[in-house]
């Protein structure tokens, strides 16, 4: 057996893809006539996970074509055996369905808002909390300076009266002094007198 050349292999290999794809096709149209879904050559391809074109391949469309037609008679069939709703009926559904969804609808809001405000409590008391730690906190460190303050100002107070004496003092020995000075310099009267 010789070799195959790179386009034998490249058309060996389309033509299983194109093989697979197809029973793709096959196997979904079997599955929505199984489950009752609308056939349209667009849902088959959606199904199968193929482009369009495949579906209108020859081999592929006669079987979905057949589908269609099947489903097409199906309808008036069932609704004779009574096992199809009439338009009336589902109209009354659809208006039905519509309602609970608007209740469900409304219910979720509900429940949506009531949340929030559960979770804005929860963080308002978190944030109280904290709040409230840090002002406990912040009052007493205010207490604190408050009294450094109040010793700092007692400390000055005693320090003014101190460098008031010690002034006072400085004066007084400043004019002590002076008079010594004075009367050392100066002789008296009387012993300038004697001295005459």
């Amino acid at each position: 057996m010789s070799p195959r050349t790179p386009a034998e292999v490249l058309a060996a290999a389309r033509r299983t893809d194109s093989l697979r794809k197809r029973q793709n096709v096959l196997a979904a149209l079997q599955s929505m006539i199984a489950d009752g879904d609308r056939i349209t050559f667009k849902a088959v391809a959606r199904q199968a996970g193929v482009s369009t074109w495949l579906v209108y391949a020859e081999g592929v469309r006669e079987h979905i074509d057949s589908a269609i037609r099947k489903q097409e008679h199906a309808p008036a069939t069932a609704r004779q055996d009574g096992r199809q709703a009439s338009n009336a009926g589902l109209k009354a559904e659809l208006a039905i369905a519509r309602q609970e969804i608007g209740t469900l609808r409304n219910e979720r809001d509900r429940l949506r808002e009531a949340v929030r405000q559960q979770l804005g409590q929860q963080l308002d008391q978190v944030s109280n909390r904290h709040l409230v730690d840090r002002i406990t906190e912040l009052t007493e460190a205010c207490r604190q300076l408050e009294q450094s303050r109040d010793q700092a100002l007692a400390e000055a107070e005693t320090l003014r009266g101190q460098v008031t004496t010690l002034d006072a003092d400085l004066a007084a020995t400043r004019t002590s002094l002076r008079r010594m000075i004075r009367d050392e310099n100066h002789p008296s009267r009387g012993e300038l007198d004697t001295a005459t």
